[in-house]
């Protein structure tokens, strides 16, 4: 008689149990998290960072193309004339009506800025918004704004890379409003002095023009807030074209 093998027995089927799936999916969540993360933090901000220049540069090559405004008065005669700066309206919530150009931040930086500071209208949409108490471009007093630092196209991500005198220029439909930056300052949320009239000095009044650049601090965090003062500079009417100050000193 012939030998036969012994039978070989029968492998099992694993079968997947309910914390087996359940293990996966929680694996498959944590995944899309961590993507949901870098894109708001890295990809996504890049994206509306360059979505945000984009319709600040339509925003300065419509206002090139339309007709020229009336200068407004010299209030000094010189080498170069010195203008009365035009003082705009102020804007509605998430009215559009200026951007902001920092040539610090780079030569493409070109980020609209919108009335009113709430994340849902402003600050999350359009870039740069304007406090409600907020004096305009020009206007004796504080020219204050805020915008993110981190997220959405975080517009004042590199606030604490400024450096003394650097420019920051308002550019509206009239013209450009310069500004040179002074000093950084570290306050806690609820220290609003920043945005008064002559900052961090209740009732003084000096007649000097400020501006006044707000965003949470440290990175990723609500604790504080980094505070960007300047002072007005001077304003040029768009008939004699954009200042130097948006080129200069910046390599």
């Amino acid at each position: 008689m012939t030998a036969t093998a012994p039978a070989r027995p029968a492998r099992r089927r694993s079968r997947a149990t309910v914390t087996s799936v359940l293990g996966e999916l929680l694996l498959t969540a944590g995944v899309l998290v961590l993507l949901f993360v870098a894109w708001q933090m890295w990809i996504g901000d890049v994206i509306i960072g360059a979505q945000n220049n984009e319709r600040g540069t339509e925003l300065t090559e419509r206002w090139a193309a339309e007709p020229v405004p009336e200068p407004p008065p010299v209030i000094a005669d010189g080498p170069a004339p010195v203008y009365e700066p035009p003082v705009l309206e102020h804007p509605d919530d998430a009215e559009v009506f200026a951007t902001m150009r920092v040539p610090r931040f780079g030569a493409d930086y070109n980020v609209p800025i919108a009335g009113g500071t709430t994340r849902a209208r402003t600050l999350d949409r359009i870039g740069i918004g304007v406090y409600t108490q907020s004096k305009m471009p020009g206007e004796i007093g504080n020219f204050s704004v805020a915008g993110h630092r981190t997220t959405w196209g975080r517009p004042f991500h590199e606030i604490d890379r400024l450096r003394l005198n650097d420019a920051i220029v308002v550019e509206t439909e009239v013209g450009w409003y310069t500004y040179r930056f002074r000093t950084l300052e570290y306050v806690r949320p609820d220290e609003t002095e920043v945005l008064l009239d002559v900052p961090q000095m209740p009732e003084m009044q000096t007649g000097e023009r400020f501006i006044t650049l707000t965003a949470c601090s440290p990175m990723y965090s609500l604790a504080e807030r980094i505070v960007a003062y300047g002072v007005f500079e001077g304003f040029q009417p768009r008939a004699e074209g954009p200042p130097a100050s948006l080129t200069e000193g910046v390599s």
